[in-house]
């Protein structure tokens, strides 16, 4: 009986010592983004019967089990730009250097010198990059690359549109008859141009428009006298709405023979909204533009990259613009329990691992992306310290029984004398 409870005690000895190393793990990982804590479950060995089985004696405990707990850790904001936080089910996918999927909760991501987006130990995290304009969700996930120091190309102006208001009242011949707005385009090699629209009241409800460039601009004109693009009528109906032009109309406004030498603009001068709604009006109020808008986008220099909604990655550039450059994926596992951590705040599945489904954030019982934040370590740290008092009492406990088994073999050997 002796050598049994040596060896039972032993054994829970074994068992709590692994515990504390388990507690100790949690506790060093208190501050450690979307780290997930580990609970102990002990559990006995098979028991000795003596006798007809009425009494039973217990073999000691075994090596205890730790479950992963993937519970919600708090979101706490960050700053960083490219800092993500998971609010809700899933991982973020990552590639290690050896080619190997793993999963984690940690969203504190850098971009290395070829643009590739990493973790903070060097992973490369998985989703969609923008290809041809468009980030396609339904390709294959890879490595999200995203644009560093690039020079983005100018867009020539297609279109532009002017929202504003011409006097019903204005008299005909006198000063109040004239109104001009000007509106910069962009050509094909990003040299931007002031294209002057002049209206002149002729009658009532009637005003003509010419549209003018800078003579020294086109090869056809006179450098200090404007250069007629086109002409034209505009007539409004009885409640100050634009009548002719009809809707949808637009006016083409074609520039040739830039001097800069970029290509011909092909300009459309959109008069409605696109449900049919009249930019320009004509009430009795003095003529004003209330909003100027073209398409077209001078070269521009690469501001910053950051995350967006959604975990969507979105580049900034100098001239104003932002564009959708790469989309983070989410993988969703029925049973996370199940997997193995492998440092580096990463997992990976195991046999017991169902398979990962992987999609955008929000669909399919996959979480939310939440920008510029990361998620908090699930350690409470009253409860591992409450965790590590009990444990010790259990050692503290199972020594006490080594030692009284190590008298009750001694009072059994002095028995001879």
């Amino acid at each position: 009986m002796a050598f049994t409870a040596f060896s039972t005690a032993l054994s829970s000895l074994s068992a709590h010592a692994t515990a504390v190393d388990v507690v100790g793990n949690n506790l060093a990982n208190l501050s450690t983004p979307g780290f997930k804590a580990s609970t102990v479950v002990f559990h006995d060995l098979v028991t000795q019967a003596l006798g007809l089985g009425e009494t039973q004696v217990g073999l000691g405990t075994g090596r205890p089990l730790t479950i992963r707990q993937f519970s919600q850790g708090a979101l706490q904001s960050s700053g960083g730009n490219l800092d993500a936080a998971i609010q809700g089910d899933g991982f973020f996918i990552v590639r290690d250097y050896t080619g190997a999927t793993l999963l984690t909760r940690a969203g504190n991501f850098r971009v290395d010198e070829e643009g590739n987006l990493l973790t903070a130990t060097g992973d490369q995290v998985q989703g969609w990059t923008e290809s041809g304009g468009v980030v396609d969700t339904n390709a294959p996930i890879g490595t999200i690359v995203v644009p560093v120091g690039s020079l983005r190309a100018p867009s020539a102006t297609t279109e532009f549109s002017l929202n504003l208001n011409l006097n019903a009242s204005a008299v005909v011949g006198e000063p109040s008859a004239s109104f001009s707005t000007p509106i910069e385009v962009v050509d094909s090699i990003g040299a931007a141009h002031v294209v002057t629209v002049n209206f002149t009241k002729t009658a009532a409800n009637t005003w003509d428009y010419e549209v003018t460039i800078p003579g020294g601009e086109v090869t056809a004109g006179t450098p200090g006298t404007p250069y007629s693009l086109g002409t034209g009528t505009l007539t409004f109906d009885d409640h100050g709405l634009l009548a002719t032009p009809a809707a949808p109309a637009t006016i083409a406004v074609p520039v040739a023979g830039l001097a800069s030498g970029a290509a011909d603009l092909a300009i459309d001068w959109d008069l409605y909204d696109p449900d049919g709604t009249s930019r320009l009006t004509q009430y009795s109020q003095t003529s004003a533009v209330a909003a100027v808008s073209q398409d077209g986008a001078p070269a521009a220099q690469l501001v910053k990259v950051g995350l967006g909604a959604g975990g969507t990655i979105m580049a900034q550039y100098s001239n104003g613009e932002q564009k959708v450059v790469g989309q983070i994926a989410l993988a969703a596992v029925r049973n996370p329990d199940s997997l193995i951590a492998v440092g580096n705040n990463n997992y990976i599945q195991t046999a017991r691992t169902a398979s990962p489904a992987i999609g955008m954030p929000e669909t399919g019982g996959r979480g939310k992306i939440v920008s510029q934040s990361l998620e908090a370590s699930t350690v409470d740290i009253a409860q591992e310290f409450t965790n590590l008092i009990v444990l010790q009492r259990g050692y503290q406990a199972n020594a006490r029984v080594v030692t009284a088994v190590d008298e009750i073999s001694q009072e059994t050997m002095n028995m001879k004398r």
